[in-house]
């Protein structure tokens, strides 16, 4: 088995953390502001977003999440009050319960970005660290395929056919300076800021920024998030129908856009081949994490939603089928038993 189930006070205790870390950070976002609510739909999906007026009257939208039941029951929630606990014992009491925490250096980071606005403003957590997150929310504890050194970070930059629209005028670089942690970007022949953050002294400090691919796989650079992105191909795949969890460490927890788990699982199957050698070893993760989604989703009774993810992929063109073919041939290499037919009829 690549996963465990939770206990059920585990399980509880993250329903429970998620909901109320959503009320403080939509209390913190919108305190003080006069407003209201409204859905939206965007390429089929429906989200729900607060409109405002800021100082110089111009009308702002705030991105609060999917139309779900957990979004709803905030909504109504923050209609009646703007109070919320403190989040910080809950966090530990999940933890003590057998969540999965994110490492403390690296749950800063990802904590600052949310405060700034991040993730509000449209960034989505990919890679290991959205792995771990799965765990949580989907109430399992993975066996394999967990630990990195990398926070990867993912932006539908200018594709607006993918992007979650929001107008915030926020500063990632500066976020990512004020924390005093030794992070410096990488800069290109340009001259100009990359879209990677490195800490020289030390390698557990290593962030990447990234977006679907564009025209001459230029860096994309969105100024009103003073952020550079790096363009890779198939990225779009997982910016589609995004979700939202929560990331925990012993000093609290924050809300953060996430992958569709299937479509990450999927999208880890098709890059697999990409990988050059020298990465033969986040190739191989690739595989595991792929794999330890694929057997939640068979055995949890989910099955249609993988294979919905996996045939949208097959669908999108040759080079599309190929390397997803590739990918699921090297999954049933390693793990033969999920060959299973409801996984990956097309």
């Amino acid at each position: 088995m690549h996963f465990a189930e939770l206990p059920l006070s585990a399980q509880t205790a993250y329903a429970e953390l998620l909901e109320q870390t959503r009320a403080l950070e939509l209390t913190n976002a919108l305190s003080g502001l006069v407003g209201s609510f409204h859905k939206l739909t965007r390429k089929g999906q429906v989200y729900w977003y607060f409109a405002y007026r800021d100082l110089g009257q111009k009308v702002r939208m705030a991105y609060v999440g999917p139309d779900d039941e957990r979004v709803r029951a905030l909504v109504e929630r923050f209609r009646r009050t703007r109070r919320a606990k403190p989040l910080a014992p809950m966090a530990q009491a999940a933890l003590g319960l057998g969540c999965a925490p994110t490492a403390p250096k690296h749950f800063r980071i990802i904590r600052r970005l949310s405060e700034c606005g991040f993730f509000r403003a449209g960034g989505v957590l990919i890679g290991t660290h959205a792995f771990l997150a799965f765990g949580n929310l989907l109430g399992v504890r993975w066996a394999q395929a967990a630990s990195t050194l990398d926070v990867d970070f993912a932006h539908a930059g200018r594709n607006i056919s993918v992007a979650l629209p929001a107008d915030l005028h926020i500063d990632v670089h500066g976020a990512l300076d004020s924390l005093e942690m030794g992070l410096l970007p990488i800069t290109e022949f340009s001259g100009k800021p990359g879209a990677q953050y490195r800490n020289p002294q030390d390698q557990e400090l290593r962030l990447d920024f990234v977006t679907s691919a564009t025209r001459g796989g230029k860096m994309v650079v969105l100024p009103d998030l003073n952020l550079g992105l790096e363009p890779l191909k198939f990225m779009e795949f997982s910016l589609q129908a995004t979700t939202q969890g929560c990331v925990i460490g012993r000093a609290g927890a924050c809300v953060v856009n996430l992958p569709a788990p299937e479509r990450y699982a999927v999208h880890k199957l098709i890059v697999y081949g990409e990988r050059p050698v020298a990465e033969r070893a986040k190739a191989a993760k690739d595989i595991l994490q792929a794999a330890a989604l694929a057997e939640y989703f068979a055995h949890s009774g989910h099955a249609r939603a993988f294979n919905l993810a996996w045939r949208d992929a097959l669908g999108r063109g040759p080079g599309w089928r190929r390397r997803a073919l590739q990918g699921h041939k090297a999954l049933l290499r390693r793990a033969p038993e999920l060959g299973i037919p409801a996984l990956w009829k097309y």
